[in-house]
């Protein structure tokens, strides 16, 4: 199939294109390398450097490649950010989202994967997550997610040959497993990249954000889904989209784990200290978030292979120890 990665310079989009080729693909990418790395591209995939509000540029590449499926990673992706500048989110996420449907519908191409988000979810009531639960999001980055849900929906419903698949991922972690591509943001706001960096001698120490959630231990619970199977699911999902029959799927393992779950973790990793500290809650981010993924495997047979934090960890470790200063090396 001839598929078009939007943020395909990214940590995840990346990861997409590396998988799609090995399995047969052609892939087109965009990306307009705001927070994405061209050297994360993957040799073998076209790359244009587009912004997704320049609807006539997108609609271009799509023609120019045959395009049948759109994989749809480009995003702002920071909590905090979102809260602090929410217009910026909704700009890109939300507004982005719809040039790129309008191009899609100039150039007649109806496959859809949307690279949606468990933050659409909020604060639910119980653990683990269903597709089922409310969402009603805590923060602008969940909210612009969301209503991009709600406009495929609706785009679907008028455009009777279009098929979408929105994949709602709680974290996602870890590095390809032969070492090629990995994790690298500026600023880095991701927990296990955060506590590498701390092993490497690179950040003095982690910084807890708050230690008096209602939990276990007092700190965040996350769920951390593996890259690779991340997007292996995304692949299933491709060749299984119908029009009139939206897919909507939770990606997780299934159990979460508190970040002082995860420092151990690393520290077991790397051997080495990784010192933390306590600081204040951040605006925004609820008590825990992890996955029940049960619909997805029930219906298209996916789940996650890698489901031991310390195996997901160490693939990130590979990968931060031959690369200490990311794509810049």
């Amino acid at each position: 199939m001839n598929v078009l990665v939007t943020g395909g310079a990214g940590y995840i989009g990346s990861h997409a294109i590396k998988q799609l080729l090995a399995a047969g693909h052609q892939v087109a990418v965009v990306d307009n390398l705001y927070r994405g790395h061209r050297e994360a591209v993957v040799k073998g995939a076209s790359f244009h450097e587009v912004d997704l509000a320049d609807t006539d540029a997108i609609a271009d590449v799509l023609s120019q490649h045959d395009i049948e499926c759109v994989m749809h990673f480009a995003a702002l992706a920071y909590v905090g950010e979102s809260v602090n500048e929410p217009l910026l989110y909704y700009a890109n996420n939300t507004a982005g989202t719809i040039s790129l449907l309008s191009a899609m519908q100039t150039a007649g191409v109806n496959r859809f994967v949307f690279s949606s988000t468990c933050a659409t979810y909020g604060e639910p009531a119980s653990m683990p997550i269903v597709e089922t639960m409310p969402q009603q999001p805590v923060n602008p980055y969940g909210w612009s997610k969301l209503f991009i849900e709600r406009v495929l929906a609706d785009y679907a419903a008028a455009n009777r040959q279009f098929a979408f698949a929105a994949l709602r991922y709680f974290n996602v972690a870890g590095c390809a497993a032969d070492g090629s591509i990995g994790e690298d943001h500026d600023p880095e706001t991701h927990l296990i990249p955060i506590l590498l960096r701390v092993a490497l001698g690179q950040l003095p120490a982690v910084t807890v954000f708050g230690d008096d959630y209602p939990t276990a231990d007092g700190t965040c619970i996350r769920d951390y889904v593996y890259v690779e199977d991340l997007i292996d699911a995304h692949i299933l999902v491709m060749g299984k989209m119908r029009p009139g029959k939206p897919l909507f799927f939770n990606l997780g393992i299934g159990r979460g784990y508190s970040v002082k779950e995860v420092i151990d973790a690393a520290r077991r990793v790397t051997g080495h200290a990784i010192p933390a500290k306590i600081g204040p809650r951040r605006r925004g981010d609820p008590p825990q978030l992890y996955a029940n993924a049960d619909k997805i495997k029930q219906q298209l047979g996916w789940q996650a292979k890698y489901t031991n934090l310390d195996t997901i960890i160490q693939t990130a470790w590979q990968w931060f120890q031959s690369q200490p200063h990311g794509y810049a090396d």
